[in-house]
């Protein structure tokens, strides 16, 4: 019998390891930016055609190749960074296995061009799916440029799992600023589609971070600051009254590689205990500085876990720094761009004459006696009397206010069946067969039991299909604002919006671009707050991404179940039996009025055999 155990060629491997390296766009332009950060270069420029699925280019000034290193880039594990196993455990770069290229390069059409400092001429490499089409010399400026075309053109498959453009767009976004945010020696500029997204100058740690996320952040964040054996920790937290509810402003640094760790993150949840509403989550940009010796980062394949030998430590580290800053700067806004200000005391009290106070008490107040009504001030004027009297006369002429409410003449009476969909009669006796519970739920009893509705839900649902309607007839109530507002958004935000700024004016947002990450407000939903809107679009923005994630939604639909759900939250207080009635009316004029958009129970009935049960 034959051998069957084979060695897989190198173009074979090189496709099984970009699976673990190269999921998406997104981790092409990670893998090839860290290898323009460790070439030593200043300026990087990022160009990106249909969100990184036609092209993705990293341009950079840094060292430069020679023509053999050039070509020794693309093999598997040929790297410069290591020598023996000792080193893994002092590695200050970015990439050091030798993967990323061999990677790309196995899944892509990849021109390279390079040229080092000195050299007359530059080299060019074409290589189309790990096979080397062509390589020479060429005419390029100092450092390297490379042009990723076409990625996952040899693997179908890989490319129909890709998201949409604006959400593989958004992901690129991130791996931008995670980089970007480390190196603000570094000025990086990123192109999509001929047009600037980002661009950021070499400045300081804040003002790269202003320049990223939008210059509203220079009031909302706090710096911090410690120094220890263990961990260095720098960088900057979110005060905490700024908490968003939703995710996307936590950035952990260690030697200046970004990373994702559940146990620290929970240090700084922990931080703001107390501080910030339940559900809301504070911003931090935290760098940390640690023996290379003390972690393991080559745990995993895009590097952004770490081990730690002393990850409890560096845990109540952490936690104390932060407290330490929230404590020590957020208890007065700053004044300037550098300095905060310390707490300020009101000393003009401190020569006036001391005052004892005086309570007031009416000695002849008797609660028990119905006939005297207290003063309601110390001395009523005569025309206050009369006024009094010529009110209490006004009660006359309201017979339905009368001692034993007589119904007046011609009056409607609340004595009508209403019927549902679920096949059960409301019974109504008396005024309102409605009661409402804890403004969460609402009840009423029907021919087989008790039938509770939950509020939330409900609104959740009729809000959701009276959207999907808005769409079709392209219309919706707006209020118009009095005062336009402005509202500011991070860059991948931004670039979502603009993409749904049309679907969203058909909800009832009156909403224009107003310069870089900018959008004004003119009007608003009907009904709704204009002090919400900003924390609404988020909200929205929010559940639109995660509804991407999880599901390949149709667009309108994901916007309006991402509405309908935020809007709905706004919709639970205390409710007349009117109020009560019109929603149950609505609900059950709905296609599907027992389940919510996002898969919630909204109606359940308590029969009486279960209610006879439970008292026996």
């Amino acid at each position: 019998m034959s051998d069957i155990i084979k060695i897989l060629p190198d173009s074979v491997a090189n496709q099984i390891a970009a699976g673990e390296v190269i999921q998406r766009p997104a981790s092409a332009v990670k893998e090839l930016m860290e290898n323009a950060v460790d070439s030593g270069a200043n300026e990087i420029q990022l160009i990106v055609k249909d969100s990184g699925k036609t092209l993705i280019q990293v341009t950079d000034n840094g060292c430069g190749m020679s023509e053999t290193d050039a070509r020794l880039s693309f093999e598997r594990h040929a790297t410069s960074k290591i020598r023996d196993s000792k080193d893994l455990f002092a590695i200050r770069t970015f990439g050091f296995r030798g993967e990323a290229l061999a990677s790309v390069a196995s899944i892509a059409q990849v021109e390279l061009k390079t040229r080092r400092t000195g050299d007359e001429a530059g080299t060019c490499i074409e290589i189309d799916g790990s096979k080397v089409k062509s390589q020479g010399p060429c005419a390029t400026p100092e450092g390297t440029s490379i042009a990723v075309k076409n990625i996952f053109f040899n693997v179908p498959a890989r490319r129909n799992f890709l998201k949409s453009d604006t959400t593989e767009m958004s992901y690129i976004i991130d791996e931008f600023q995670r980089v970007a945010l480390v190196h603000p020696e570094i000025s990086f500029i990123l192109y999509h589609n001929g047009k600037v997204v980002i661009q950021a100058d070499r400045s300081n740690l804040k003002q790269r971070i202003l320049a990223l996320l939008g210059n509203f952040h220079n009031e909302r964040i706090i710096p911090v600051e410690e120094e220890t054996t263990v961990v260095k920790i720098s960088g900057f937290i979110g005060k905490p009254e700024f908490a968003k509810k939703t995710r996307g402003e936590q950035y952990f640094f260690v030697n200046g590689r970004f990373i994702k760790n559940s146990y620290l993150h929970h240090a700084v949840e922990a931080s703001y205990l107390e501080l910030v509403p339940e559900n809301t989550h504070p911003a931090y940009f935290i760098y940390m500085d640690i023996d290379p010796a003390k972690i393991d980062i080559n745990i995993h394949p895009t590097k952004t876990e770490i081990k730690f030998q002393e990850e409890k430590v560096i845990y109540s580290i952490l936690r104390a720094t932060i407290r330490k800053s929230i404590g020590k700067f957020s208890i007065s806004p700053s004044i300037d761009f550098e300095a905060e200000k310390g707490m300020e005391y009101d000393l003009s009290y401190d020569n006036r004459p001391i005052k004892v106070p005086t309570i007031k008490v009416d000695p002849h107040f008797n609660p028990f006696d119905k006939k005297e009504s207290p003063p309601l001030r110390e001395q009523q004027s005569p025309r206050e009397i009369s006024n009094q009297q010529h009110w209490e006369k006004l009660y006359d002429s309201l017979p339905s206010l009368k001692n034993d409410a007589e119904p007046v003449a011609g009056q409607p009476q609340q004595s009508e069946v209403f019927s549902v969909r679920t096949d059960e009669n409301i019974v109504r006796n008396g005024q309102s067969s409605f009661i409402q519970l804890q403004q969460k739920y609402i009840m009423t009893n029907v021919k087989s039991g008790v039938m509770i509705i939950a509020q939330q839900a409900a609104n959740e649902r009729i809000l959701y299909e009276r959207y999907l309607q808005n769409f079709e007839q392209k219309c919706h109530p707006v209020q118009r604002s009095l005062y336009p507002q402005t509202i500011d958004f991070s860059p991948s935000d931004t670039e979502l919006l603009s993409e749904l700024t049309g679907d969203i004016r058909a909800m009832g947002f009156e909403i224009e671009p107003f310069g870089p990450g900018t959008f004004l407000v003119n009007g608003t939903p009907a009904g709704m707050k204009d002090s919400d809107v900003k924390e609404l679009i988020e909200e929205v923005l929010e559940n639109f991404k995660k509804n991407l994630l999880d599901l390949k939604m149709d667009k309108k639909a994901n916007l309006a179940q991402a509405m309908a759900r935020n809007m709905a939250k706004r919709t639970n207080h205390q409710m007349q039996p009117e109020e009560m009635q019109s929603l149950a009316d609505r609900l059950f004029a709905c296609s599907a009025p027992e389940i919510s958009p996002s898969g919630k129970r909204i109606v359940f009935i308590l029969g009486y055999d279960e209610l006879e049960k439970r008292f026996k």
